[in-house]
């Protein structure tokens, strides 16, 4: 009976630690990105980082029915997004305007040239309706079916909204084109 049980033990640790390296796997590859887009959605650091815990909470609880390492991206965006819902069903937010071009970055090979400013000016300006499927499409790599999963919408809803980004995009970047100013060779842009 002694022998039943410690076999009994070692599978439940075996099992432990198969689960242990499964989520350890899935924090380091993936955390880095759910904070940015994590911090996408509530423009605040200390917000996003309690949305990446509590999605990771999420993720230990329910680690071993994540049957494809594949989709472990997709599950836990989605599971993001969705803590990101509750609480705004729980609370009122306090709304604060962040530049996010003054945010520092720890990345060497950001672009800090006046075309790529421009262009996250106008990504800013972008309803957020807009802007959310053309960042999953466009920096994580979803396609429109996935997309439609993460938003919960139809799938022509999402094209409609990614064509509809495109053309606002372009139209403010050929406008703001229309508006820079050279100045001794160099590009600057007219602030309105």
């Amino acid at each position: 009976m002694y022998a039943a049980n410690e076999s009994v033990v070692f599978l439940f640790l075996q099992c432990m630690r198969n689960k242990q390296a499964k989520f350890t796997s899935l924090v380091k590859a993936l955390s880095t990105d759910l904070y940015r887009y994590a911090f996408w959605l509530c423009r605040d650091k200390d917000l996003a980082e309690d949305l990446v815990q509590e999605t990771f909470t999420r993720a230990w609880r329910a680690v071993d029915t994540l049957r494809d390492q594949k989709a472990a991206k997709y599950w836990l965006i989605t599971t993001l997004r969705r803590e990101h819902a509750r609480i705004y069903e729980r609370q009122q937010p306090v709304f604060a305007d962040v530049d996010l071009d003054t945010l520092e970055t720890s990345r060497p090979d950001f672009d800090t040239s006046i075309e790529a400013h421009l262009l996250r000016l106008s990504l800013h300006k972008l309803p957020d309706e807009y802007l959310e499927p053309l960042i999953l499409q466009v920096l994580w790599g979803y396609s429109c079916d996935e997309i439609a999963g993460i938003m919960e919408l139809s799938k022509g809803a999402v094209m409609t909204r990614l064509f509809r980004a495109r053309q606002k995009l372009r139209d403010m970047l050929l406008e703001g084109e229309r508006s820079n100013v050279r100045i001794d060779g160099k590009l600057y842009h007219e602030l309105s």
